[in-house]
């Protein structure tokens, strides 16, 4: 068109396109070119004008504004929107770490006042502020320096960050558990406000070899018959997809009360898995028994407050008087303490509960009558009343004697207690155990590696699993096994590295580290379904007294999903503390289903 147009102003010039008032380098452009050289007359320079706001100047930086980005609305928009973003993160951060360490501490979250009046506002809304005063980013978008519909600090909120920590837990525990045949040990027990909540734990071998025990729920049952128990248990396996038939093995603890109907519960669970092997190991249950088979060969009477079962009295720090009666009831319980004793000394759950069982254990062998004798001394010095024992002895050249029949303390002690409490063992171990269970016990005693595998024996072995393990092996693979178990022999048998393990847990951590669990991979398989028995009840104790640490009497309303939560991640917290941050908040977004670009807080209760 051989003419010149102004782009700024072309773009950004107020006077619409056509109009006569345009200017030619808007409209119809300019082509005067014999004007260009009039000095300031060109049309050029006064197109431009001298004014620092002349239409030309302002629609120049129109343009300039244009090209940077930065300064355009979406982009202004978007950053004003990541800085809520961030806030609003930030916030959420602080209450997670808040809820992890009044969770990992059993500490209470709410506050009985927790108006801004309040001078105790609760422990989780105090943490908030004790964290605040550390960082300056932090303090100024929490609490009342936060939106009122987006503090993250409601009664609400606490309980859905907990409850992802506590999902995330038993997930964790699911995938340790894999494939793996598995133990179930339940418990019962009262909460503060006289609730029935009944503890499930798991005992697994984890894929590297080691025994676990995890404790996984606990679910409140209105009602204790083996029915409801059964049906509250299985409904928990199933939300995480746990199958009762990998269940190897089931162990119970409880009152006396409760006896018929954990053998109930037992039995439910044989006729769905009959490989789910039951013990019951508790001390007062094994008491009990005892009583009843003295009192069956009438070596001791009965009446009304006699015999009643008890438990083992611990001494007190200053009344040297409740140390007689804890060795009173010692001396009650002799029998039943030693085998729960040797039982944790064999089986106990890690090497120092062990080390302390078997001392403990090794006490009985070196002889308790130097210590009676002690005892009976220290209380006559003392002046301390023991009518029981005073009416039985009496003192006399140095040594103790009965009054009645004139035999020696030694005489008493070496064959009318310790013969009997043989005897009484010998009865326990029959009544305790049914004879499946014992020759389970037997046979698995095969694979034990305690003195350099003295007790490995193949025929039994193979017993074993022809007999207990049908359902885990072939018949092409118990035909397998014999060969392995021969080449076993040679080589794992005789090897220095497998020498000094005395524990069939240590034998299966053994072969993994070795890799020689991939050469055996059916005796490991069949090692690992023998460490599934359940031989104590440590973690259903620790479970309770976590429950009573949780729910006291200032907490006895807490909700029976709310106590679940608290426990596990109490009880598990070496799980629990190793989610981070940026998971627990993605999966808080997912429940929550806010927009990604902020947490939409509309929905927010606080």
């Amino acid at each position: 068109m051989d003419a010149l147009y102004c782009l700024p102003c072309y773009l950004f010039s107020k006077k619409p396109i056509g109009c006569p008032e345009s200017d030619a380098f808007i409209s119809t452009g300019f082509n005067n070119w014999k004007k260009v050289k009039d000095g300031m007359n060109c049309p050029l320079i006064r197109h431009e004008g001298k004014e620092p706001n002349s239409p030309h100047k302002i629609a120049v930086k129109c343009c300039k504004d244009l090209k940077n980005y930065s300064r355009h609305i979406d982009k202004l928009i978007e950053k004003q929107t990541s800085k809520e973003l961030d806030n609003n993160r930030l916030r959420l951060k602080t209450s997670i770490e808040c809820a992890r360490w009044l969770a990992f501490q059993a500490c209470a979250f709410r506050g009985h006042d927790e108006s801004l009046d309040s001078k105790n506002r609760g422990n989780f809304i105090e943490l908030i502020k004790f964290t605040s005063t550390f960082n300056d980013k932090v303090a100024s978008v929490v609490l009342e320096n936060a939106p009122g519909n987006a503090k993250y600090t409601s009664p609400t909120i606490q309980k859905e960050i907990l409850h992802i920590l506590a999902s995330n837990v038993r997930n964790a525990i699911r995938e340790e558990i894999g494939d793996a045949k598995f133990c179930i040990l339940v418990d019962e027990a009262r909460d503060e406000s006289k609730r029935e909540q009944m503890a499930i734990i798991l005992r697994f071998v984890d894929k590297e070899g080691f025994i676990k025990e995890r404790f996984f729920y606990v679910v409140h049952v209105r009602d204790t018959t083996a029915l409801t128990l059964k049906n509250k248990i299985c409904a928990v396996l199933s939300r995480y997809n746990l199958h009762i038939e990998n269940i190897r093995g089931q162990g119970y603890d409880g009152a006396s009360n409760m006896r018929g109907e954990w053998n109930g519960l037992q039995a439910l669970f044989l006729k769905d898995c009959p490989y789910a092997y039951y013990r019951n190991d508790e001390l007062q249950h094994a008491q009990a028994e005892q009583v009843e088979n003295m009192i069956a060969s009438n070596e001791i009477e009965t009446g009304r407050g006699a015999n009643q079962i008890g438990t083992l009295q611990r001494a007190g720090d200053t009344r040297w008087g409740s140390h007689f009666q804890s060795i009173c009831s010692l001396i009650k319980m002799f029998d039943a303490t030693c085998k729960v004793i040797n039982s944790i000394s064999e089986e106990g759950a890690n090497y120092k509960q062990r080390s302390d069982a078997e001392g403990a254990y090794q006490l009985r062998d070196d002889g308790w009558e130097p210590l009676l004798a002690s005892v009976i001394s220290f209380c006559e010095q003392h002046e301390i009343d023991t009518p029981d024992m005073n009416a039985r002895y009496t003192k006399g050249r140095g040594r103790y004697r009965r009054q009645d029949d004139d035999l020696t303390m030694e005489h008493h002690f070496r064959i009318g207690i310790f013969t009997v409490a043989i005897d009484f063992q010998l009865q326990e171990l029959k009544s305790r155990f049914c004879e499946l269970t014992t020759e389970l016990v037997i046979l698995s005693s095969a694979l034990n590696p305690k003195d350099a595998f003295r007790l490995f024996k193949i025929v039994d072995i193979c017993n074993l699993v022809k007999k207990y393990y049908p359902q885990d092996f072939t018949e092409h693979e118990r035909e397998l096994l014999e060969s392995q178990l021969q080449h076993y022999e040679l080589d794992v048998i005789k090897h220095p590295d497998f020498q000094n393990i005395s524990t069939i847990s240590e034998l299966c951590r053994g072969l993994k580290i070795s890799g020689k669990s991939k050469i055996y991979f059916l005796i490991d398989r069949l090692i690992r379904l023998v460490l599934t028995f359940p031989v104590s009840t440590a973690t259903t104790e620790r479970a309770f007294s976590a429950m009573k640490l949780l729910k006291t009497r200032l907490r006895n309303t807490m909700e029976d999903e709310l106590l679940a939560d608290n426990m596990i991640v109490y009880i598990e917290k070496e799980i629990a503390g190793n989610f981070t941050i940026e998971m627990i908040m993605d999966e808080f977004y997912s429940m929550k289903n806010r927009r990604q670009a902020c947490f939409d807080p509309v929905d927010d209760p606080t």
